[in-house]
């Protein structure tokens, strides 16, 4: 077993980006200014307080990737925040809190043992205890997800130090295993002073009346979401591979290749095929992790049946009926090499491979099915936002999706999204304002229909675009997101407890 006083391990931040630099861009302005305005007064309230930022791991997920930018952001605003993650060598501890997040979406596994239950705790134990030389009377702990929540709980108790639990997770609906999850956290979040959720669906019951929503939030400068110039985003594309070099282009190759499915059903080289045509076709694309829950194969089947019915129509002009002759689907996540460690992700890319191979060839040229390298994660986010930006509409066709950050994603980047109603994707996208939605993510039919009359209405989308830019802009950017955990921190800690 580890030593106690190596388990806390406190990340260290360095940021390329300052906030005048964000304010440079004129879109930004306004929203950088409000967040400086907010922060001249309540970052004095929290003088001589440390924020810690607590979660499990710096690498891997969305809040180890949020991590970084909010905390060097609170720093230039004169906030103390620090950022920790907890170890332990204890695989059942990991095993467990997956069990644990999966249960809180929904899927049936059964009762928390007592073993799994003791593992939890003194994992937690061990590392609240490390935690102690870290935090000093008047510090606030926010703690992030299920697996340190114990942690808090206990640094509570015996500190009483004020604690934040924030919740990245949840579901709109209650079943057996979600009651068995919550009713495991309960005895912990009780511990906790206030809590922190993505939507107002997912508090349970116990916590009313002491959470605040505050939602996920993307950063308008980063690899993935960048402004790219034409000869910038050519150039991603030709170093990935994903497209061919007619020309030369001034950047080498990336370190690794995508790679895109062949009608065998391997995986090869994208460069080895003939082009999808991102730069010439309508494009509609959808990326995400290769999860049951984001609806690839329903999207995939309302894309093929659209293809099938568009040459019997009689009742379209002629360049829509162009448009769905040429329109092509992409469809990426990560590198199967990636994700050995995850057996649910390697049958569900199974599954949607051999719905590809399935099809007639001439359906097959028209869906590219990639698979994006994640060892470089500065050059798989710029795949992901070359490939974005090239799509005519962005789907997120989510069965259940916490958020959905893919949506803010594109959203920023003035692109028309169909989305499902999943709870995190109706947090943020206005049907018939921003995109489109489904009502149902498993009805072909629907599916099919709305991508045909998103596709036949180029003025809509543009309006859609520019009405999701201006949302993601005023809402779902970083800038917001600290606001809001100011006005949190402001409200809950330095004036209640001044």
């Amino acid at each position: 077993m580890q030593e106690a006083t190596t388990l806390i391990e406190e990340i260290k931040i360095s940021d390329a980006w300052t906030l005048d630099e964000y304010a440079a861009i004129t879109e930004l302005t306004a929203t950088v200014s409000e967040l400086k305005t907010e922060a001249g007064v309540v970052a004095p309230h929290l003088k001589g307080r440390t924020v810690w930022m607590i979660n499990s791991t710096a690498q891997g997920g969305g809040v180890a990737e949020m991590m970084p930018k909010m905390i060097s952001i609170f720093r230039e605003l004169d906030c103390d925040v620090r950022w920790a993650v907890i170890n332990t060598d204890e695989e059942l501890f990991f095993s467990f809190t997956k069990r644990l997040h999966n249960m809180i979406h929904g899927i049936e596994s059964g009762e928390v043992s007592a073993e799994e239950r003791e593992v939890y705790e003194r994992v937690n134990r061990e590392n609240a205890d490390d935690f102690k030389r870290y935090v000093q009377p008047g510090d606030v702990v926010v703690i992030h997800d299920p697996q340190p929540m114990a942690m808090g709980a206990y640094i509570k108790k015996e500190l009483g130090v004020y604690t934040i639990w924030r919740c990245h997770i949840g579901l709109d609906q209650h079943n057996t295993a979600t009651r068995t999850a919550w009713t495991f956290l309960k005895q912990y979040a009780d511990v906790y002073d206030h809590s922190v959720f993505s939507a107002p669906e997912y508090i349970p019951d116990y916590l009313a009346g002491r959470s605040t929503i505050i939602c996920p939030a993307i950063d308008p400068l980063s690899h993935k979401n960048r402004e790219l110039t034409t000869h910038k985003l050519m150039g991603i594309l030709c170093n990935s591979h994903i497209a061919r070099k007619h020309q030369p282009v001034l950047t080498e190759d990336f370190e690794e290749s995508a790679l895109r499915l062949r009608s065998d059903g391997e995986f090869a080289d994208a460069s080895g095929q003939d082009e999808i045509g991102l730069l010439y076709r309508p494009i509609i694309s959808q990326i995400s992790r290769w999860d049951r829950l984001k609806g690839f194969a329903p999207l995939m089947r309302g894309f093929i049946q659209l293809k099938r019915t568009a040459a019997d129509r009689n009742n379209i002009d002629e360049r829509h009926r162009r448009r769905l002759q040429i329109v092509r689907m992409v469809l990426a996540g990560p590198d199967p090499r990636s994700i050995q460690d995850d057996p649910e992700g390697q049958e569900v890319l199974k599954e949607i491979c051999d719905l590809y191979t399935g099809v007639d060839a001439e359906i097959q040229k028209d869906i590219g099915i990639f698979a994006l390298p994640m060892k470089s994660r500065k050059e798989n986010a710029l795949m992901v936002n070359a490939i974005q930006r090239c799509s005519t509409v962005i789907a997120q066709n989510s069965v259940q999706e916490g958020f959905g950050l893919t949506a803010t994603e594109a959203m920023w980047k003035g692109v028309p999204v169909m989305t499902s109603r999943a709870c995190g994707l109706r947090q943020q996208v206005r049907d018939g304002v921003d995109g489109r939605m489904v009502s149902d993510a498993d009805d072909v039919d629907q599916i099919a229909h709305v991508l045909d009359t998103m596709l036949a209405n180029p003025h809509a989308r543009a309006d859609w675009g520019r009405n999701g830019r201006r949302r993601a802009t005023e809402e779902f950017l970083v800038f917001s997101q600290i606001k809001y955990w100011l006005r949190l921190l402001d409200q809950e800690v330095a004036h209640a407890h001044a």
